[in-house]
């Protein structure tokens, strides 16, 4: 009681005193004005209910929400160091920025990493270099019942949907892929007209909602499938059954957000909300899904057909690998998606502790198909924070034939990490559907930088590999990169895993592999 009869004395007094300064003259309207505003907010302050801090301090507790709200910005620009910023840190953004724009990207006076803490890895550099290749390898996607295989660059853009991105975002995307001849990768929100109107090589991702080729009803529409996949610039086209950043659920878009475009892109009613279950209707078994995957490439008229996840159980991934030597099916390709996250928003636990990391992932991926004796007729690619040269080469030591890159191609059209992707409050236009902030990305000049980008990097990797000794990504082996233990032990992933040989798991499992592989059942996804 005694706390309102002072709020109401404050806010008389201070219109006591504003009408007084309206009276005397009007020089003091300055003073009084801000007066009469500061009592009022700290009136609504006291009174709310919300915020305890408000209400023990009230004026001064804004001060609290207004310092947090800049904290991202504060922490990147004036607290971090050049290599320990997340996701990406300040030195693999600055290389980013510097090859889009075809800067130098060299650092003097030697690393800033300590080379002797454990975990750290280094690849093997040869006495014996070779020559850098005068043009970039190109990795063949197309297995025995392909009748029309891709040619598929070292890096290409990740699954990055129109919705989550910009329209100007992906017309630069396309575009660089087209100026470069590297494939980019719809993402699983449809294939928009901004994915096609450059020319740019498609990769159509199909996932849980199926847009694009959506019945009513959500399920899958084969014959809008067969119409979208005949465009020439679909080269491949993919199953997401999962993705990095939130493995096992779906998505929401609100209807606020579903406007006329989206819809029409999406095959989804305008201003409906849309939901993106965490399974698929058309396949509940791993049977199932090899079988759906040969539907696929029938009907996009044999182009390569494969798959996306991010790789669980070891068990259900080996299940499949059954299921496709049972049926003489395969997949053209498998894009393994590392649990190191994405572009899309996802609940915290899921991107901290769900899913596995690209590097065991991939692993995984590339043994089992070793040991099952498919591995010749399947591509694997690797997406998960490929932005330098040097990952791109870890990962094809690691088991992959090409790298997908989602978040450095964000950099290169101008993202500055400011992690708003959710909040279509992008400052630079590139995770947002506000046309205001979309418009100042210029779509010529980041198509470049993409271009520039996606090049660099490439020849980055190959420059690595020559050092290596090396003039193929098919001559790279796991001995050729080695890891810290701890300050005195150094062992390469040679001798830190287990590589299957060709057909090792149909003949004699080794123990390591031996249960899962035994628990595996092509009929039903174990857990």
């Amino acid at each position: 009681m005694l706390r309102l009869l002072w709020i109401a004395g404050s806010v008389c007094g201070s219109a006591v005193v504003v009408a007084a300064a309206f009276v005397v003259s009007p020089w003091w309207w300055w003073a009084a004005v801000p007066v009469l505003v500061l009592t009022v907010l700290t009136a609504a302050d006291v009174l709310q209910t919300r915020h305890s801090v408000l209400r023990n301090y009230p004026v001064l507790g804004h001060l609290r929400f207004a310092l947090e709200g800049i904290r991202p910005e504060v922490q990147q620009y004036f607290v971090e160091r050049n290599v320990d910023g997340r996701p990406f840190d300040r030195d693999t953004r600055s290389i980013v920025y510097e090859r889009a724009k075809g800067t130098d990207a060299e650092e003097p006076f030697g690393t800033e990493l300590d080379l002797y803490e454990s975990g750290r890895e280094f690849l093997v550099p040869s006495m014996a270099p070779v020559a850098v290749p005068t043009r970039a390898p190109r990795v063949r996607v197309g297995g025995p019942h392909c009748t029309r295989p891709y040619d598929m660059a070292l890096l290409n853009v990740s699954a990055m949907s129109f919705g989550s991105l910009s329209a100007n975002a992906v017309l630069a995307l396309n575009k660089g892929a087209a100026l470069g001849g590297f494939a980019h990768d719809t993402g699983e929100g449809g294939l928009s007209e901004y994915h096609l109107r450059p020319g740019g090589d498609l990769v159509w991702e199909i996932g849980t909602g199926y847009f694009g080729c959506r019945t009513e009803d959500g399920g899958f529409d084969s014959a809008l499938f067969t119409e979208k996949a005949a465009h020439p610039q679909v080269k491949c086209v993919s199953l997401k059954l999962s993705q990095g950043a939130k493995p096992g659920i779906g998505g929401v878009l609100p209807g606020p957000k579903v406007n006329a475009e989206i819809a029409r892109v999406r095959g989804v009613p305008q201003g409906k909300t849309v939901v993106s279950p965490p399974y698929h209707r058309v396949f509940s078994t791993p049977r199932e899904l090899v079988r759906f995957i040969g539907r696929m490439r029938a009907l996009a008229d044999g182009k390569p057909t494969g798959f996306k996840l991010c790789v669980g159980s070891r068990s259900q991934f080996l299940a499949v690998c059954k299921a496709m030597v049972e049926e003489g099916v395969t997949p053209d390709f498998i894009v393994v998606d590392g649990a190191e996250g994405g572009t899309g928003a996802a609940p915290l636990e899921f991107a901290d502790h769900v899913g596995m990391p690209l590097t065991e992932g991939l692993m995984t991926v590339h043994n089992a198909l070793v040991g099952t004796g498919l591995r010749d007729r399947i591509r694997i690619g690797a997406s998960g924070k490929v932005a330098t040269g040097s990952d791109l080469v870890k990962r094809l030591v690691q088991g992959a034939d090409y790298t997908n890159a989602a978040r450095a191609m964000m950099f290169a059209v101008g993202c500055i990490q400011a992690q708003r992707c959710h909040t279509n409050t992008c400052p630079v236009g590139v995770a947002t559907q506000d046309p205001r902030r979309a418009r100042a990305l210029n779509v010529g000049d980041k198509a470049q930088r993409v271009r520039r980008y996606q090049e660099a990097t490439v020849r980055s990797a190959l420059q690595i590999m020559a050092a290596m000794g090396v003039d193929s990504p098919s001559r790279l082996h796991p001995h050729m990169l080695q890891r810290r233990l701890d300050p005195q032990t150094i062992r390469s992933y040679a001798d830190l895993h287990p590589w299957l040989d060709p057909g090792q798991l149909l003949q004699d499992p080794p123990a390591s592999w031996a249960r899962d592989w035994n628990s595996a059942d092509p009929d039903r996804f174990t857990v």
